[in-house]
């Protein structure tokens, strides 16, 4: 009962949100830890949704639909080209073993090692991600490198990718930065991997990110 009053009735969070007495980012804290996620465990990490779908613009029209990502629908249906790959998928799967049952996605919105390549700057997620990945840093081509891209992966390129955030996306600029100089190696284009490459509406600094967000 103590769950449910907390979710519904008069002073539960939700008409809390709802009277805008409480923001954004504290509802869904609050929805992550009823739900049982904490900071202590990377394999149940706080999950925020990536909420804008623009990354290339240089000034956000935050009066367009098109700036958003579509909030009713998880990762793998962003767009309906890949939301008919998954479907065909399960609609074709065999197994001849007949052990795996037809699944749409393979991978999760978070795991530990999301969570790691997203705070891999920042230490100690570096040394989690080195022990995680077995003592060494993964292809630089597969380290998250640009926000851009890793929206791009997680919403249409990549059929293994249905990733979500983190809540370090809407307030902590440092995990962005390569401050420690780690050596994270270079893309196969030669591009050597420093700082995460921001959307041009960001102007090249964390904190505008940040601040776009929480906005």
């Amino acid at each position: 009962s103590g769950l449910l009053s907390t979710l519904v009735g008069e002073k539960s969070v939700t008409q809390r949100w709802e009277r805008g007495e409480i923001s954004n980012f504290q509802y869904l804290m609050h929805l992550n830890t009823l739900a049982g996620r904490s900071y202590n465990d990377l394999m149940q990490y706080p999950v925020f949704p990536w909420i804008l779908a623009d990354y290339d613009s240089e000034e956000l029209d935050l009066t367009s639909p098109k700036t958003f990502r579509n909030l009713a629908k998880p990762m793998g249906a962003q767009t309906e080209d890949r939301l008919a790959q998954y479907k065909k998928r399960y609609k074709d799967w065999e197994d001849p073993n007949g052990e795996t049952p037809a699944y749409h996605y393979g991978t999760h919105y978070s795991s530990a090692m999301i969570v790691a390549s997203y705070l891999v700057r920042m230490e100690p997620f570096t040394q989690i991600f080195l022990r995680l990945q077995g003592g060494h840093f993964d292809l630089a081509d597969r380290m998250f490198h640009s926000v851009r891209e890793a929206w791009y992966s997680a919403s249409k390129h990549n059929m293994a990718d249905v990733k979500e955030l983190i809540p370090e996306f809407f307030y902590l600029p440092e995990f962005l930065l390569n401050s420690n100089n780690f050596d994270l190696g270079c893309k196969q284009n030669g591009t050597k991997l420093g700082d995460v490459i921001l959307p041009p509406w960001a102007k090249g600094d964390p904190r505008e990110l940040i601040r776009v967000h929480r906005e």
